[in-house]
This record gives C-alpha cells, sequence and structure tokens, in this order.
C-alpha cells in the first residue's frame, strides 16, 4: 500500500489522529465528494479526539487504580450496602472535587468501598481530574523509606498536586 507524503509529514509532526483519519479518508469513496475544509475539519477532530483519549489513558495509567474495570455505569444500586443514588450520582460530578471537599466512604468489609471509590477515580479521569490511588501502609513505607533517602520533599510535591487521592 502506498502512503501520500502527506500521511508520513503527519506522522513526522507526531499527529497520529490526524494521520490515522487521513488513511481512513483516502480509502473511503464518500470522502471524495468532501470540499478541503470537511476533510480538515474532520481531521481535526480526529487529532483532537485521538489527544484526549491519550490524556485520559494517562490519567488511568497514573491513577494505578485497583479496580481498574471499576466503572461508575456498573454500580449496582440495589446491593445491601446502604448506598444513596442520587448521592453517589451528584459525587459522580466531581464539583466536590472542584471545591476541595474530602470524602470518606464507610461500611462492613467487604461492600465494595474501595470498588466504588474507583469508580469514581475513573469518573473523575474521564472529566481531566488527576488521580491517584495508594493503600496506606504502602504510602506510609515510601514516606519513610523517602524520608530516609532524601526524596521525600519530591515525593511528598507529587502526591500533593493530585487532584483526587485515594487512600
Amino acid at each position: 500500500m502506498l502512503h501520500h507524503p502527506t500521511h508520513s509529514r503527519l506522522k513526522d509532526m507526531r499527529l497520529d489522529g490526524m494521520a490515522e483519519a487521513f488513511n481512513e479518508l483516502e480509502q473511503q469513496e464518500k470522502s471524495r465528494d468532501l470540499s478541503h475544509a470537511e476533510w480538515l475539519g474532520l481531521l481535526v477532530d480526529r487529532e483532537e479526539s485521538s489527544r484526549e483519549t491519550k490524556r485520559y489513558e494517562n490519567r488511568m495509567r497514573a491513577a494505578k487504580l485497583r479496580h481498574t474495570a471499576a466503572c461508575p455505569e456498573d454500580v449496582d444500586y440495589r446491593a445491601r450496602r446502604g448506598l444513596d443514588k442520587g448521592l453517589y450520582q451528584s459525587l459522580l460530578t466531581n464539583r466536590w472535587i472542584a471545591e476541595h471537599k474530602n470524602l470518606i466512604l464507610t461500611g462492613p468489609c467487604g461492600v465494595g468501598k474501595t470498588w466504588l471509590g474507583c469508580a469514581l477515580a475513573h469518573a473523575a479521569c474521564r472529566q481531566g481530574v488527576s488521580v491517584l490511588y495508594k493503600r496506606l501502609p504502602r504510602l506510609f513505607e515510601e514516606l519513610e523509606i523517602a524520608h530516609g533517602d532524601g526524596r521525600f520533599p519530591r515525593l511528598f510535591k507529587s502526591i500533593a498536586k493530585v487532584q483526587l487521592l485515594i487512600l
């Protein structure tokens, strides 16, 4: 398959979303009827979408969630854990994060507190919020080691700049 020189230039400029859309449009018969402005619009839309997807994936990877598959859409409100559907859905808007408020999920063992927290984190990542999940024993251990080898200020700064810290 021959590549158009524009495709190579888009790749060289790291415009991967545009390059992918360029290939797809070049293959489609219907795209020949599009104007230059429509072509350009489609390429720009794809690049923007591709970049937002990469940013989301990077936020999810950096979050290091325990339950990466925990999605707010999968929350079972019928489960016997005393979860208020209206309250939880209002938490999914992330207004409480923007207002710098804290949230504590409480309940007996095994009701899914960690999973619910990860689902909130998933929703936050979708909305552009930086997230970090840490188990407290491991966090304390990391801080103690960092304090001993002189990395404490840098580690503490990296933890403090996260918008949502799940402990």
